[in-house]
C-alpha cells in the first residue's frame, strides 16, 4: 500500500525524551498509550492516518481498548465513513472522547464508540447538522441531479447512524439535523451521543475534602 505523501502530525518536541522513553514525538507517546487523536478537519488524509493507527493498535493487542480523542470541525462524509467502518471492524473496544468540539461528521464518530465508553469533557461542544454540498452546484442538469441524489443518500445514512447509536427515534433525529443543533456536554449525553461526562481534574476533590 502506498503511504500518503502528506499527513497530519503534531510537532516534535525539541527537548530530549524522558528517561526510559525512546522518543519525544507526542504522537508516538500517545500511540504507546493506545490513544489516537483526531484533531483536524476530517478529510482523506486525516482519515487514513486515524484508520492506520486503529488497525495497527488492534494488530498489536486485539483485546486491549483503544481511545479515540476527537476535537474536529467535521468534514467529508466519505472520509468519516472510512474511520466509522474501521471502528466497527476492529475487535478491540474503542472508547471515544470529545474534548473541544465534535461537529457534523465528527459527532457521528463520537457516537459510534463502544457503548458505555463514549465520553465528553465538561467544556465540549457538539453540533448536529444535515449534510450539505461542499462545492457550488454547477454543471449539467444530469450531473446536478446525481449530486442531489447522492446528498439525499448521505442524509439518509447520517440519520441511520444517529438512530443506531443514540437510541433516538427517526423522527427525533430528523428534527435534530433539520437545522444546526448545538449541544453542550450534558445535552450530548441526553441526546445519546455520549454516555457520561468526565469531570476536569481540577473539579475532583481530594478524599476527605469539603
Amino acid at each position: 500500500m502506498t503511504r500518503p505523501s502528506a499527513h497530519h502530525v503534531l510537532p516534535h518536541a525539541t527537548g530530549p525524551a524522558a528517561p526510559g522513553h525512546r522518543s519525544a514525538d507526542p504522537y508516538e507517546e500517545l500511540l504507546r498509550e493506545r490513544i489516537v487523536l483526531l484533531g483536524t478537519r476530517i478529510d482523506e488524509t486525516s482519515a487514513t492516518d486515524v484508520t492506520a493507527r486503529l488497525l495497527y493498535l488492534e494488530h498489536r493487542a486485539p483485546g486491549r481498548d483503544v481511545s479515540l480523542y476527537v476535537n474536529s470541525p467535521g468534514g467529508s462524509f466519505h472520509a468519516m465513513s472510512a474511520i466509522y467502518d474501521t471502528l466497527r471492524h476492529v475487535t478491540c473496544d474503542v472508547a471515544t472522547v470529545c474534548l473541544g468540539r465534535a461537529e457534523g461528521t465528527a459527532a457521528l464518530l463520537l457516537a459510534a464508540g463502544t457503548p458505555g465508553k463514549r465520553l465528553v469533557l465538561p467544556g465540549a461542544r457538539l453540533l448536529l447538522r444535515q449534510p450539505s454540498l461542499t462545492e457550488p452546484a454547477e454543471g449539467r442538469v444530469d450531473d446536478l441531479a446525481a449530486r442531489v441524489e447522492e446528498l439525499t443518500r448521505i442524509r439518509s445514512r447520517t440519520e441511520e447512524m444517529l438512530v443506531r447509536h443514540t437510541g433516538r427515534t427517526a423522527e427525533q433525529v430528523r428534527s435534530d439535523i433539520e437545522r444546526d443543533t448545538f449541544l453542550g456536554a450534558r445535552e450530548a449525553v441526553d441526546h445519546g451521543l455520549a454516555d457520561r461526562i468526565v469531570p476536569g481534574r481540577g473539579d475532583v476533590r481530594p478524599a476527605g475534602a469539603r
